[in-house]
């Protein structure tokens, strides 16, 4: 029954919902993660998973993305990010310093394993340039997983941080986030593969995606490489600007530097590219095959069975354009059905 003109509202029994326990919290979590993953856009699904682990994992910074290890020549570097609370540089910056990080070289050490570092270090336990650092981002209680991420020579991590005045992480954080983050790797990993359609024998390492502004979406270490190599100051997330001018006319190849070409093909509503190293004197790229990575894709899904419009559908083609991939491919590969096409594809 309504109250009376006059009478005093009804006192409401929750003002905001109760917090749910952990395992209904992670569980909500991860069905969302699963929504996002299915329904936004590859370009900003990280950026958009990290701000559903905020409310599962509060934290008051975090940075993602792709990072190398270190070897006795070379400092571990980071190729790709993404970040929330954090300045432009920080990337750079941390370039910089990694040399001596022990926190990140552990967490690369201990591949799958969550980090916790709780609280400033002790004055002298650090480089005092990388105490700087920390202090300048207010870095002072970290948690981080890194973990592999097959056939591109790159490592994939999560890093999120506390300032002096937040709470130390608990084991209970570090579980679930734990357990977020491995969910949120196996999906990058699916949209990764529907983006680039290549099988395994055709590794990540050369390839990378963009957007058609030149925003990096992934890297493999080979073309990372490649890229720092032509343009040394070249820090990411970005494609360098000399090479802008490839991700206007599809598809096409831009030199880098003397013996390298990159290929540029639309993805979708991205842009592939793919490494060709050309040895001396050799007309050809070496390769297993013959076809570029999007006629292979296709090719590749066609000799499974797939339709035209499944493959138009998975690599955000025109069932037209499809055809024309596969006409070529069985021009270049000289064969006339799919039975030879798929002998073809396995030798």
């Amino acid at each position: 029954m309504p109250p009376t003109v006059g009478s005093a509202p009804r006192p409401q029994r929750w003002m905001h919902a109760p917090p749910l326990p952990p395992l209904q919290a992670l569980s909500a979590s991860l069905l969302d993660l699963t929504a996002l993953a299915h329904h936004t856009p590859p370009q900003q699904m990280l950026h958009d998973a990290l701000h559903l682990l905020q409310r599962l994992v509060p934290f008051d910074s975090a940075w993602w993305g792709e990072v190398s290890a270190g070897s006795a020549h070379a400092a571990p570097r980071n190729w790709l990010h993404g970040s929330i609370g954090l300045s432009q540089r920080f990337a750079q910056e941390w370039n910089a310093l990694a040399a001596g990080d022990e926190f990140a070289r552990m967490s690369m050490e201990r591949l799958g394993e969550v980090i916790c570092e709780n609280g400033p270090d002790a004055p002298g336990a650090i480089p005092p340039e990388l105490e700087a650092f920390c202090r300048r981002h207010g870095l002072c209680h970290c948690m981080a997983i890194t973990v592999e991420l097959p056939g591109s020579g790159m490592m994939f991590f999560v890093s999120v941080y506390r300032p002096p005045q937040g709470p130390p992480f608990s084991g209970l954080e570090a579980e679930l986030f734990g357990e977020f983050v491995a969910h949120l790797l196996c999906h990058w990993r699916h949209a990764l593969q529907r983006l680039q359609a290549l099988p395994s024998a055709h590794p990540w390492d050369g390839h990378a995606l963009a957007e058609p502004d030149g925003n990096l979406l992934y890297v493999g270490l080979r073309l990372g490489q490649a890229l720092h190599h032509a343009h040394p100051q070249w820090s990411g997330p970005a494609l360098p600007a000399a090479l802008h001018a490839g991700l206007c006319k599809l598809p096409g190849t831009m030199a880098l530097g003397k013996s390298t070409r990159l290929r540029f093909e639309a993805c979708g509503p991205l842009v592939l590219i793919s490494l060709v190293v050309r040895q001396p004197g050799s007309a050809q790229p070496p390769s297993q095959s013959p076809l570029a990575p999007r006629e292979l894709g296709a090719a590749t899904l066609y000799a499974h069975g797939h339709s035209y419009k499944d493959i138009a559908l998975a690599l955000g083609l025109s069932p037209a354009t499809v055809r024309t991939y596969l006409r070529s491919a069985y021009g270049l590969l000289g064969v006339r059905n799919k039975v030879e096409l798929v002998s073809a594809l396995r030798k």
